[in-house]
């Protein structure tokens, strides 16, 4: 099959929104950073997509046309396991229905984004391996690790993946059989490593959750993930609309300054958010979209310069 973007696709499909989808923003939910080699927007405002899925590994295409419509493609093994995917990537099974805003703010960021959703992936591995590596550090070091990851023990995408430089994450054999060195010079640490290779180990009982309390309950049984790695998994697996990050740096610090001007704990967030419940991280997303963070005056998190082949400096 030809490399070129224009190759003929191995399976497509056009669905129509029964709302005003904002495609492009619901779709960015699921990248890792602004390098995230398994995601691509190419100059024609498509959005491409490396994807493991059950079925095999794939390329996927999406592009919404200017009157709503969207236009998807795919190429590979996995094609149409993640065509028929594209309606809840996009926010189809995200209800708002029972949603309130409540509060001033939140009100406001409701009547401006009305038709933001949350898109689900249903892939809940390829969510927790950068999920937990983003843990504890900042978002270029875990960026870099992630990318470094993919780059090494992932395959190019199918179809158009090698001219577009679009790769496919590692299944869960290759990434346990990556050694403890190996980890050390992608900047993982073992204690993240450890965590990474046992949740690969139980993969296939993890993809088999029974919604997100369940999957909420396996990960945490699981050594190194907390609830802070549980919910970005459930948020981007499962567009789960209560899954908040409690423990995040700077979650409950901004919102606590945009409600109130002053930051607050993770407990005086609970108590702000539980009459949202189950739309706790509906709220925060909107308040975190209109009101932006907090501006940052202390000193910020650096990347640590302790791990092998790390020196003070690099990047």
């Amino acid at each position: 099959m030809s490399s070129s973007p224009e190759a003929s696709p191995d399976a497509s499909t056009v669905w129509e929104p029964a709302w005003p989808c904002p495609a492009g923003s619901i779709l960015r939910q699921q990248r890792r950073g602004g390098s995230d080699p398994s995601y691509r927007i190419d100059p024609g405002g498509a959005h491409w997509r490396g994807v493991r899925t059950p079925e095999g590994p794939a390329t996927l295409r999406v592009q919404q046309h200017p009157t709503g419509v969207v236009h998807a493609s795919a190429w590979g093994a996995g094609a149409e396991w993640v065509l028929a995917s594209v309606p809840r990537l996009l926010g189809a099974d995200d209800d708002v229905s029972g949603f309130d805003p409540l509060q001033p703010l939140v009100a406001e960021a409701w009547r401006r984004r009305p038709h933001a959703r949350f898109g689900r992936t249903g892939l809940v591995l390829q969510a927790l391996i950068p999920s937990i590596i983003e843990q504890k550090v900042t978002g270029q070091e875990a960026f870099a690790g992630y990318r470094s990851l993919v780059h090494r023990y992932g395959e190019r995408a199918p179809g158009p993946g090698a001219e577009l430089k679009l790769w496919v994450p590692p299944d869960a054999a290759t990434v346990r059989m990556i050694p403890s060195w190996a980890w050390l010079e992608l900047h993982v640490d073992p204690a993240r490593s450890r965590a990474i290779v046992t949740a690969t180990r139980v993969a296939e009982a993890l993809e088999r959750h029974d919604g997100p309390e369940d999957l909420d309950r396996r990960l945490r049984s699981l050594p190194g993930i907390g609830v802070w790695t549980s919910a970005e998994v459930r948020s981007t697996a499962l567009g789960d609309p209560d899954a908040v990050s409690f423990g995040d740096y700077h979650v409950a610090k901004d919102v606590g300054w945009a409600v109130s001007g002053d930051p607050f704990t993770d407990a005086e967030l609970a108590d702000f958010l539980e009459p949202w419940r189950p739309h706790r991280n509906r709220a925060v997303s909107l308040i975190l979209g209109f009101a932006g963070g907090r501006p940052r005056r202390g000193p910020r998190m650096s990347p640590r310069t302790h791990l092998p082949g790390r020196t003070p400096g690099s990047r």
